[in-house]
């Protein structure tokens, strides 16, 4: 059975179907966080509206993913291990065009995929932490990604979300109605990241991620 992701253009990118159904989605997941979790969002402007973006977002649960669709006013690609894709929460997150990354190999191929919608001047989400955090706060970052900036020219956006953690910890089924915030720190354009070194932008990443989740605890 074919996905509204499948129904891509090889040129353009997503087909106005895939458009239409991840709008959808979106904008469901934002009536349930504002009404269940009473979601408050802040600097949601200062995300760069065209041009391949990568996303950076600190990571402590399950409804990471789609609260950033929620909240980000772009189209978003996510990573996601390829066991994931099987059922119907695999057609589900296929449809949204996840892109599947395989943990035990070598990953080429969703190294392959993520940079093709960058070409395509689209965004995709990246968790460098590389796992959820145990207690909320950010944890070092894995240099990975920054191969995705690289070669894709893309620019980045940090965002930090506070409150995720009580609404769904690890270990819990169904969330609870705690408040959630989001904060949009300073992008960090393609020109800025060119200028540095791979450890010195690694550290201004996580700067400004760390600044945009105090922002999203403070507000």
């Amino acid at each position: 059975m074919s996905t509204p992701a499948a129904n891509r253009d090889a040129k353009d990118g997503p087909s106005w179907l895939s458009r239409a159904w991840y709008k959808f989605s979106a904008n469901k997941y934002w009536c349930f966080f504002k009404l269940f979790n009473r979601l408050r969002i802040t600097g949601a402007e200062k995300t760069p509206l065209t041009g391949p973006l990568v996303v950076v977002a600190n990571h402590t649960s399950y409804l990471d993913p789609p609260l950033l669709g929620a909240v980000v006013p772009r189209q978003l690609s996510f990573l996601a291990r390829d066991t994931l894709f099987r059922g119907p929460l695999g057609w589900y997150i296929s449809s949204l065009d996840a892109i599947p990354i395989d943990r035990d190999g070598t990953g080429l191929a969703g190294l392959r995929s993520t940079l093709t919608r960058l070409k395509r001047n689209g965004a995709v989400v990246v968790f460098p932490e590389g796992t959820r955090s145990e207690d909320g706060q950010l944890q070092p970052l894995k240099p990975g990604f920054l191969v995705l900036v690289r070669r894709g020219k893309a620019n980045i956006q940090p965002i930090g979300m506070a409150g995720v953690i009580k609404a769904l910890p690890r270990g819990r089924i169904l969330p609870r109605p705690a408040k959630i915030r989001v904060s949009f720190g300073e992008p960090i354009t393609v020109e800025q990241a060119a200028a540095l070194d791979d450890e010195s932008l690694l550290a201004l990443v996580a700067e400004r991620m760390r600044a945009a989740l105090t922002a999203a605890e403070q507000s």
